[in-house]
């Protein structure tokens, strides 16, 4: 079996078994002060036409940042991930939503949209996930639309290091069965980005995709995650913002 699609079969399969417990999590994180943080790392890069703005979010999860921007308005929303079961968790947590972000099972490398459909492409840990970044990079960039900008949150996962912080009891890192976190382990070890240095990889590879400018931004972390709470994130975030 080919080797990317190995790796993309144990994803689904990890995140398959994770959904529930993982979406009832980003519930709670809507309903929490996390939620208007988040907003203000994304809102002020965003055009401020809501009913014409198109965005999507890649490897979205259980729909936590689609469901944020249509609370403020933005009508034209969408979320793809890999693992059908996210997807049915996001639609669950979109409903009653006016209007709902649209939600589709699609592979982050493989986009099946057309040409220039988007001004706005987010994403929220999921490059450290992919096999293939550069190609990533390459579909989102196609994606977009001149001027278009890219928001990506991540962290240099494969240089994760055993965390100093107690983790609260509720923390999702916790609750993780023996077995799942074998296959996180096996899935860590598998990746390309777990032996890159990044964000500098990311940086050269968003070049090389074509976008013009390309900026980091390091303090994600100090603005985001101020309490060791159930949404903590022991590895520390940055956020790549890339414009086309």
């Amino acid at each position: 079996m080919d080797k990317a699609k190995s790796i993309k079969e144990d994803v689904v399969s990890y995140w398959g078994a994770r959904s529930q417990d993982f979406a009832a999590q980003r519930k709670r994180e809507l309903e929490s002060s996390k939620a208007g943080r988040w907003k203000k790392e994304i809102l002020p890069f965003l055009p401020k036409d809501r009913k014409e703005t198109r965005i999507l979010d890649v490897g979205t999860g259980s729909g936590f940042f689609p469901i944020l921007l249509a609370e403020e308005g933005y009508e034209k929303v969408t979320g793809i991930d890999l693992t059908p079961e996210m997807i049915e968790r996001a639609k669950d947590l979109s409903q009653g939503l006016v209007p709902a972000p649209s939600f589709f099972v699609m592979d982050a490398e493989k986009p099946d949209f057309e040409k220039e459909a988007f001004d706005v492409i987010l994403t929220r840990n999921l490059t450290w996930t992919l096999p293939h970044p550069d190609l990533a990079y390459r579909e989102w960039y196609r994606l977009l639309k001149t001027g278009g900008l890219l928001l990506n949150f991540d962290a240099d996962y494969g240089e994760e290091e055993e965390s100093s912080v107690e983790l609260p009891e509720n923390h999702a890192h916790k609750g993780i069965a023996s077995e799942l976190m074998r296959k996180h382990d096996q899935i860590m070890a598998a990746l390309p980005n777990s032996y890159l240095k990044r964000p500098g990889t990311d940086v050269e590879l968003l070049k090389l995709a074509g976008f013009s400018t390309v900026t980091v931004d390091f303090q994600v972390s100090d603005r985001v995650y101020r309490e060791i709470d159930e949404f903590y994130n022991p590895v520390r975030m940055f956020k790549l913002c890339a414009k086309k």
